[in-house]
């Protein structure tokens, strides 16, 4: 099985030539300044480059990366978990119909078959698998490195034409860091209606506390930003003190604050899974028990 690196023009691979069997080939897509850049990565036994003209996104060459890999099948492409490579990646796994994965931990190859162990259900069980044939794994990319001299040939092959980037622009700066909080007072949908928050945000205040909620305050009603969401797919916190109003203690959302040195959950449901993880659970109605824990607090 050939092992075959896959980057949109980052030489931050290293992690990748260290996981891999030789022999090892990258494959670049970007200018040529990124593929000699790739082909001084220690390791490597040679880079093929794929030209890609400037505005055209990386996963317009999955067309070509696509026949490549195909021309020497099966292959194990890794690629880097950053947001042009994943992307580029998933591309080129849907064009050849071939399994893609990420979080993978362990990796080894025997012939043509991978087998892999990776993390699954947001990181609490871990599942090993094998695939025969060709296979596409992203994960940790690694720094650059320098001292290879691995020689760089061009391929052909012309990016689908379509779409353009016609501007790029920094994101926006997340308002608030919950990783580094020490203490949060979480929201959930027991709380009714958003000017209902105003009891939870005094909690906060009078412990001092950041102030966060789950998904679907987050994505379904929209009260909340997308970087005070704890969850799987949000903000994995781990605070000295996490306090959960009207949070029913889903999976998606408890391994998000599984971290949490403390876990205290208010319930009305005495039922509600998240009372068989929490430290304290208080067991009532949040609209008494938020505004008297506030007045102790003060």
């Amino acid at each position: 099985m050939s092992t075959i690196i896959l980057t949109a023009g980052d030489a931050r691979i290293s992690a990748l030539v260290e996981r891999a069997d030789a022999p090892v080939t990258a494959l670049v897509v970007g200018d040529r300044a990124a593929a000699d850049a790739v082909a001084a990565v220690p390791g490597l036994d040679a880079v093929h480059w794929l030209p890609l003209p400037e505005g055209v996104p990386a996963e317009a060459a999955a067309p070509a990366v696509a026949a490549a890999v195909a021309a020497t099948p099966p292959a194990l492409v890794l690629a880097a978990g950053r947001p042009a490579e994943r992307v580029l990646a998933g591309a080129v796994a849907a064009r050849l119909g071939a399994p893609a994965f990420t979080e993978v931990a362990e990796l080894r190859v025997e012939g043509d078959t991978v087998q892999l162990t990776r993390s699954v259900a947001g990181g609490i069980a871990r599942s090993t698998e094998q695939v025969t044939g060709t296979a596409v794994v992203i994960g940790d990319g690694g720094p650059a490195a320098t001292g290879g001299s691995a020689p760089v040939t061009e391929i052909e092959g012309a990016p689908a034409t379509g779409v353009t980037i016609t501007a790029t622009s920094p994101a926006e700066r997340a308002a608030v860091d919950l990783g580094k909080a020490g203490r949060i007072v979480s929201a959930g949908r027991g709380v009714k209606a958003r000017e209902d928050l105003a009891l939870v945000e005094a909690l906060a205040t009078a412990l001092d506390a950041e102030l966060a909620c789950s998904r679907p305050l987050a994505e379904g009603v929209g009260w909340f930003s997308h970087d005070r969401y704890v969850g799987v797919t949000g903000q994995r916190v781990a605070p000295a003190l996490y306090l959960a109003v009207g949070i029913s203690g889903q999976l998606q959302h408890t391994v998000g604050a599984r971290g949490a040195g403390t876990v205290v959950a208010i319930n009305s449901d005495p039922a509600c899974p998240y009372f068989a993880e929490a430290d304290y659970c208080l067991v009532g109605d949040l609209y008494q028990i938020v505004p008297a824990l506030t007045e102790a607090l003060s």
